[in-house]
């Protein structure tokens, strides 16, 4: 089958899947794994797929999203060209498990689509925590963008032993103004802005804000960099990023 894979999170999803040999194209945004993007044509930008280098693909399946704004573009350009296409859109960790075992079902990979769903509720088996501690998901600097009810985020933040302050807000993400974000008064605050390499993360834009000062967070020099790779991305490596977020709540919580 030839397959074409739309969005970092489905690649990756393809490759988790033993998948990899069948891909021959995906967006210029997939960066991993390295082996196996770096050899293979790109369809265009994340949010402006080029649905001509598509087409000349042949592909048998196209596996696209409506994870961010802008991606019903390019869903519209692949519904119009007739390719059969598979579309996720998940919002919470049960709807990443059901779109991995839909792309398995579609890659005749289902037995490794059920090993991948079962890693994920090895986690939820987790005992629950007796308190949490709050924590400031920052996918953009300016303005400022968090993430709301509609994100796998409020539950990777559970399974950690924090939670997300706008986790009650009816949205995906949200823009917060900096008097909430004092109200809120987060123990830390995580630097994973979207479209962004970490090494490219600056704390003092954090740091300087009007008012922020006084949030725990700053006071404490807890200004932590997680690249989206770890926290935006629906697909197999969000079980590595709730270890990082532990790792960011252990830290919390010996101080």
């Amino acid at each position: 089958m030839r397959v074409i894979a739309h969005t970092c999170s489905n690649t990756e999803i393809v490759c988790a899947l033993g998948r990899a040999d069948w891909l021959v194209g995906v967006d210029e945004h997939s960066d991993y794994p390295v082996d196996v993007v770096s050899r293979l044509p790109k369809i265009g930008p994340d949010l402006d797929i080029d649905i001509n280098k598509i087409i000349d693909l042949k592909p048998d399946l196209v596996i696209t999203s409506l994870t961010v704004p802008g991606h019903e573009r390019c869903l519209q350009r692949i519904q119009e060209s007739g390719i059969p296409h598979l579309v996720t859109q998940p919002h919470s960790l049960k709807e990443i498990q059901s779109d991995i075992q839909r792309i398995g079902h579609a890659l005749a990979a289902e037995s490794r689509a059920q090993a991948l769903v079962e890693r994920f509720d090895h986690y939820r088996e987790a005992p629950a925590f007796s308190s949490t501690i709050p924590i400031l998901i920052e996918w953009w600097p300016k303005p400022v963008i968090v993430p709301g009810r509609k994100s796998w985020v409020n539950e990777m933040l559970e399974l950690a032993g924090a939670h997300n302050p706008w986790r009650n807000d009816d949205s995906e993400s949200l823009e917060i103004t900096d008097e909430q974000a004092c109200a809120a008064a987060p123990e830390a605050i995580i630097m994973s802005w979207c479209g962004v390499k970490e090494a490219n993360y600056r704390p003092h834009i954090v740091e300087r804000r009007t008012g922020w000062a006084s949030i725990p967070a700053i006071r404490n020099q807890q200004i932590i960099p997680i690249s989206e790779a770890w926290l935006g991305r629906p697909g197999p490596r969000v079980l590595q990023g709730i270890e990082k977020l532990r790792s960011v709540v252990n830290a919390c919580m010996k101080r």
